[in-house]
């Protein structure tokens, strides 16, 4: 039997990987303009991997986040305004404009950006989840997305032994998009199943389709279960971003052949289909819920545009050595 989903679950799923997507067009948009300040990394195609995720948390598990993490502070519940004055290096931005598009943060709902240093949010990650353990908090995990490319970092590993030998409650998701920059991962892995990575570590590890959002969603909610009661765990999340590495590739490594046939597994296509097909919500009401979504990301650009620059003076505060 077809597993039932609350109506309301699947409108909160369709609404924010809209949110994310529109965001990311945003922001592409705003980098053409020259108002987006350094580079910054889309995640278009992502989506799922991001919303299905953290739908399946509960509010208060910590989420480490990578520098492809708009969809995923978006998922995470982060204000949208706030969000793109970062963006813009604003001084309302969620981290005053000195975080910027690859450092978003917001500690008030448990969620932390991505550290300057490839794969070592999977070592803070494993410092929140020892925390959980020494307060004896209940119901509570800690979370770190990292990429394909991440998962050949020392770092990573390290955070793997660590979480293993002391057994935290850290669930590792990897979102693997097949690209490491511009590196394809078969040209940098002997065998290419990330899952894998897992058992010398003695944890479990699963592979499934990160564009399907259900699929995500369900594997992550039992995996949560699995890390509060057992353990650490690893969840690689197949997927493939649409967009390039940064605002400064060219694609040359790859085929608009290959680009193509990725966009018609998008997970918003495809989950669009699941909807329709299943009637729970009609194409005007799914088009509709993509309007409000522009319309909030409207809001948030003239909202970042309005604010005001950060002041030199403060250039020391937030410092921590």
């Amino acid at each position: 039997m077809e597993k039932q989903y609350k109506k309301e679950l699947l409108k909160e799923m369709w609404q924010k990987m809209n949110l994310a997507r529109e965001f990311e067009n945003r922001v592409q948009w705003l980098f053409s303009m020259g108002l987006v300040h350094g580079t910054t990394h889309l995640g278009v195609g992502e989506e799922a991997t991001a919303v299905g995720s953290i739908l399946a948390l509960k509010a208060r598990d910590y989420v480490f986040g990578t520098h492809r993490g708009h969809s995923q502070a978006i998922a995470k519940g982060i204000d949208i305004d706030h969000m793109m004055a970062e963006i813009l290096a604003k001084a309302t931005g969620v981290c005053k404009g000195k975080g910027g598009s690859m450092h978003i943060a917001d500690p008030d709902i448990h969620y932390f950006g991505a550290d300057g240093v490839l794969g070592t949010s999977a070592v803070m990650c494993c410092g929140t989840a020892l925390a959980i353990r020494k307060k004896k908090e209940e119901d509570r995990i800690s979370v770190v997305f990292f990429g394909d490319g991440s998962s050949n970092e020392g770092a990573v590993f390290e955070a793997f032994n660590l979480a293993s030998v002391w057994n935290l409650p850290v669930l590792f998701v990897c979102v693997n998009n097949t690209y490491g920059m511009s590196t394809p991962i078969a040209k940098v892995m002997k065998d290419t199943d990330i899952a894998k990575r897992a058992i010398p570590f003695g944890m479990p590890g699963e592979s499934i389709d990160g564009n399907d959002v259900l699929a995500v969603y369900d594997t992550i909610q039992k995996a949560r279960e699995y890390v509060l009661k057992e353990g650490p765990m690893l969840v690689v999340e197949n997927t493939y971003r649409i967009s390039g590495h940064s605002k400064s590739d060219g694609n040359l490594y790859r085929t608009k052949e290959e680009i193509n046939a990725w966009k018609e597994k998008c997970p918003i296509k495809q989950f669009r289909s699941y909807l329709t097909s299943h009637e729970i919500f009609g194409e005007e009401e799914l088009d509709e819920m993509v309007r409000q979504a522009k319309e909030t990301l409207d809001h948030a650009v003239e909202f970042a545009k309005s604010s005001p620059e950060p002041d030199v003076n403060d250039i020391y505060e937030d410092v921590y050595a």
